[in-house]
């Protein structure tokens, strides 16, 4: 099974996806949740689907000077649409009783429940995306650090530290630009949950890599001889089938069932989990050990030279 001759297109797969989710970026911006921009969200239940329309949530929200109001509708869990989520500038618990109140009051019910109300002042959301983009730093820095330690035994072993950050930077961007695409078609937004999801990704991708790495090293002491390519292509073929069966096997069928029956405050979670963590799978495969070779053969002097004629 030859994988690396076909390394070329599954990097243009993964570029094709990513590029996707950052034109996106490029005109809407990443969908930040009051997590991170600071504000307040609130989600309001209703006992049918008799709710208020956005006219009439804005002009409630416009009585208390409040701006940029987003106005959604969700799923509950019986698949009616009963669910108002709406996002604004930062409230107190006051405000929001005495909107929740006037949002009954305009479909004329007593039966409407608070599901969720979070409210996040700008300081705390401008520290919050500062610990955030740490955590990732910090992150990268340790599996540099660590795989390039581990692997010292070889040579140029920090080569494999950083195709192991490169491949784990694509992951990090498969779900950023999932999070980019999820935002522009089901409102998905970034948050706290979307934060946990990312680090997890990252750990379990890395986890990945260091299994095929390690194959690579060990076969690299048993095959000294073998050309470097054939080697590696060796390796990735012995750690396919135990890569592809344990993380389907122990994660992505949970993750899948969670994302298909766990609720809508699951689902964006679950989802989220459930292609970074194969987007980890596949870049071990087909991203990490494919650089590692182009690396070692230096194809890139050969990538703009004219081929003979």
């Amino acid at each position: 099974m030859n994988i690396l001759g076909k390394r070329y297109l599954f990097f243009a797969i993964s570029i094709v996806f990513i590029l996707v989710g950052m034109v996106i970026l490029a005109f809407d911006g990443l969908p930040l949740a009051v997590d991170f921009k600071g504000g307040s969200l609130l989600e309001v239940q209703f006992s049918d689907t008799n709710l208020p329309s956005s006219e009439q949530v804005k002009d409630i929200y416009d009585q208390y000077q409040f701006n940029e109001v987003t106005v959604q509708t969700a799923l509950d869990q019986n698949n009616i649409r009963s669910i108002l989520v709406i996002r604004s500038p930062f409230m107190d618990e006051q405000q929001k009783i005495d909107i929740v109140n006037a949002l009954k009051a305009s479909v004329n019910t007593e039966s409407a429940v608070v599901n969720r109300f979070e409210s996040v002042g700008p300081v705390i959301a401008q520290q919050v995306t500062q610990r955030a983009g740490l955590a990732v730093a910090f992150a990268a820095l340790a599996v540099v650090l660590y795989i390039t330690y581990a692997f010292k035994g070889i040579p140029h072993a920090f080569r494999y530290g950083i195709c192991g950050i490169l491949a784990m930077f694509h992951d990090v961007l498969i779900v950023i630009s999932l999070a980019a695409i999820g935002g522009k078609l089901f409102g998905w937004q970034v948050d706290s949950m979307f934060l946990t999801a990312l680090l997890t990704v990252i750990g379990f991708s890395v986890q990945d890599k260091i299994v095929v790495f390690d194959r690579i090293r060990e076969n690299s002491i048993i095959f000294r001889k073998l050309e470097f390519e054939k080697l590696v292509n060796h390796s990735i073929v012995q750690t396919l089938q135990r890569s592809i069966n344990t993380q389907l096997m122990t994660v992505e069928f949970m993750l899948l069932a969670l994302a298909l029956f766990g609720g809508v405050t699951l689902r964006e979670f679950a989802i989220i989990l459930l292609v970074g963590l194969f987007s980890g799978t596949y870049s071990s495969i087909f991203v990490a050990a494919p650089i590692l070779v182009v690396w070692e053969k230096r194809e890139w002097k050969t990538w703009f030279k004219k081929s003979a004629t």
